[in-house]
């Protein structure tokens, strides 16, 4: 059975893996951002506060994703449609010349990459919801 507590393993897991995401998030941007260690790289500060102002929102994900999956898998695509816009613009910027380490270029990828995972799998877990509830 899928249901076997009022939460699937998806969502348990997807909530999980988002808190512990925006955590990490959080920490990292946070650290760099109060001067309190070094990023080893150069830092494109905008994408760097957008990252770190993002690690909240996939707290609030995490809380979504537990309490609405519905709601919870929109606020995933659209967290992961954000990432994919700022990936673009570093690509983008690259592309021209811009200057942005190889760093900044894999943390943008990863994280549309995770964002889209989890979106996948919440996809995943509604459609089988709805099939077990509609008999399918």
């Amino acid at each position: 059975m899928w249901h076997t507590c009022p939460h699937s393993h998806a969502q348990r897991l997807t909530a999980l893996v988002a808190a512990l995401f925006g955590l990490a998030t959080i920490v990292a941007g946070g650290r760099i951002l109060l001067g309190l260690g070094e990023a080893g790289y150069e830092v494109v500060r905008p994408v760097l506060l957008f990252n770190t102002g993002m690690g909240v929102l996939y707290m609030a994900a995490a809380v979504l994703i537990l309490r609405d999956i519905g709601r919870g898998r929109l606020l995933a695509g659209g967290i992961a449609a954000l990432n994919a816009v700022v990936l673009l613009a570093v690509v983008v910027r690259r592309a021209t010349g811009g200057l942005v380490a190889d760093e900044t270029l894999a943390a943008m990828t990863l994280r549309t990459g995770v964002w889209l995972a989890i979106t996948a799998v919440l996809t995943i877990a509604l459609r089988r919801d709805d099939m077990q509830l509609n008999g399918g």
